[in-house]
């Protein structure tokens, strides 16, 4: 407890509170709520959820029960009423499902034959909850970036009749790779793997394959193989996954060449679909592959707890951070605890320090608030993803999302990275409250990766309710952003999902910590204190499902 200490001895970690509401809120903060959010709230909260007691805190397993059950006894003693009914937990039922290759995918055309190993040339996997899929001498459709975006006039399956067949894709989005097209280098949910899935489904077709690209899908085919060698979880469905295609996966470049060549097509091709007008068509070849499946069922669970609103209360912005992490796993140099101490117990732990400082107000804010703490964040964003599709409170009365996912451990910033930023007014609230900081927010780095969708924020941009997801800004204080840099890039090369992301006292720095997530309790209090819903900007992709779903209020 001496790095704490020695941190509130410094004065440094009780910033300003005047000036914390917008001109439009009425004041409903004060200094005791705010200073709730200090060192010694977060660390000591860190410091039970990262411990070894908890095992890495994977679904499933003893340390979800642990965790699951802190989590409600903390929202029980700061007097917050359960979230689902007279429940702090909501049932996120999921099936494990282990694909397995029973031998190569074979491609024929009147060329010859193309044999393709599993796992070194493609991956396959499943959602059907049955113990084999197969595809026979299903025909191959090239469609381009296998999407249909009205938004921004592109149709790549116009004039294709893709049911039963093999689609094959591109990565990314055209935006990529023409500044003039979709957002630009910032990824719209069209170039995500998830969407082009998605997609394929609805278009009726047995199998979609997605090129693999290293630029445009900011990872290496090292990446994707490691995903396919594994059992995925995915949620259990009324119909066992038969709305989504046979089989979901990928193609190396490689296979791709030799794919084109079989075809006796051109690769120029490529160049050509990522222009607006091209049309898809078929490759004259055709796709067989079986995959042997092992099922498994279980039952996670989210935790939620809400305070009332005083004049709204039917109306509730929501908080969310997920609290799983990999639990115990193969051995790194003698260590088997994955801790997930910065990912993702700073954001659990942040969830609950706003909790407890919106308890203690002496003016409760008008709408309601929610604390939504997620499972299954690490294997697919699965806890937000079901509780998008069975909210506990209604959608349409839902005003934002707040996410926390990795929270600053080293330094006091003078930004705060807005991932997703351009994409809802969500940006315009975080501006106005570290303009009192006397900082600045900046956008993601390089937004091309599609960074926005992959924390659970997106699933609920995804059901049309804007979401702000902050993360650490780089300029620190005294350092400056080489250093800050450094430091990001020292987490993710040596601790992020490794044993060692662990909570260490002598070490972390909260003060960075402490500053950002009173930022977002600032922007919290303004939008629990209006009747205003933050709305999308236009050119997102989320803006029309807003608008429908706010159009039956």
């Amino acid at each position: 407890m001496k790095a704490f200490v020695s941190l509130l001895a410094t004065g440094i970690l009780f910033l300003p509170v005047k000036n914390l509401y917008s001109q439009n809120s009425k004041p409903v903060a004060d200094s005791a709520a705010v200073k709730t959010i200090n060192a010694n709230s977060l660390g000591k909260r860190i410091e039970v959820l990262a411990s070894d007691d908890f095992m890495g805190r994977k679904p499933f397993t003893a340390g979800e029960t642990k965790t699951i059950n802190y989590l409600q006894e903390q929202f029980k003693q700061m007097g917050l009423k359960p979230g689902n009914g007279s429940s702090y937990f909501q049932d996120v039922p999921m099936v494990d499902i282990a694909s397995k290759a029973a031998g190569p995918l074979l491609i024929k055309g009147k060329n010859g034959t193309l044999s393709l190993t599993p796992l070194e040339d493609f991956t396959a996997t499943t959602r059907h909850v049955q113990n084999q899929v197969q595809v026979n001498n299903s025909e191959i459709i090239f469609a381009g970036f296998g999407i249909v975006a009205p938004e921004y006039n592109w149709n790549d399956y116009a004039g294709l009749n893709v049911k039963g067949k093999t689609v094959v894709v591109m990565v990314n989005d055209p935006g990529f790779y023409d500044a003039k097209l979709f957002r630009g280098k910032n990824m719209t949910y069209y170039g995500r793997w998830t969407y082009k899935y998605e997609e394929a489904a609805r278009q009726g077709a047995a199998a979609l394959l997605i090129i693999h690209d290293t630029a445009p899908a900011s990872y290496p085919w090292a990446v994707v193989r490691n995903s396919g060698s594994k059992s995925k979880l995915y949620l259990q469905t009324t119909d066992n996954g038969k709305s989504r295609a046979l089989l979901e996966g990928w193609l190396t470049q490689e296979s791709t060449h030799k794919l084109f060549k079989l075809a006796g097509v051109s690769e120029d091709v490529l160049k050509v679909a990522k222009k607006r007008g091209f049309k898809g068509f078929s490759l004259g070849l055709d796709a067989s592959l079986t995959l042997n499946i092992s099922i498994k069922k279980s039952t996670s669970h989210n935790v939620a707890a809400i305070l009332p609103g005083t004049k709204r209360a039917h109306e509730y912005l929501i908080y969310s951070a997920h609290w799983d992490h990999f639990g115990i796993g193969e051995a790194i140099r003698g260590d088997s605890i994955y801790n997930g101490a910065a990912d993702n117990a700073t954001g659990t732990a942040g969830l609950l320090t706003l909790a407890e400082a919106f308890s203690k107000l002496k003016t409760r804010p008008e709408r309601s608030i929610l604390f939504l703490s997620l499972t299954s964040e690490e294997q697919g964003l699965l806890g937000s993803e079901y509780y998008g599709t069975h909210p506990l409170v209604p959608l349409k009365e839902t005003v934002a999302d707040i996410n926390m996912d990795v929270l600053n451990n080293f330094s006091r910033t003078k930004d705060l990275i807005v991932v997703g930023y351009g994409q809802s007014e969500m940006d315009d609230y975080a501006k106005r409250a570290a303009a009192k900081q006397g900082r600045v927010i900046t956008p993601e780095p390089d937004p091309s990766g599609g960074g926005y969708y992959r924390s659970d924020h997106f699933n609920f941009a995804k059901v049309g309710v804007p979401s702000l997801y902050p993360e650490s800004g780089v300029d620190a204080i005294g350092h400056g952003k080489a250093w800050g840099k450094a430091k990001a890039a020292d987490f993710t090369k040596n601790r992020y999902h490794s044993p060692f992301d662990e909570y260490d006292a002598k070490t972390w720095v909260f003060s960075g910590m402490v500053e950002d997530v009173r930022l977002l309790f600032d922007v919290g209090t303004t939008l629990a204190n209006e009747a205003y819903f933050p709305k999308w900007k236009t050119g997102s992709e989320f803006k029309a499902i807003r608008e429908k779903s706010m159009a039956s209020k």
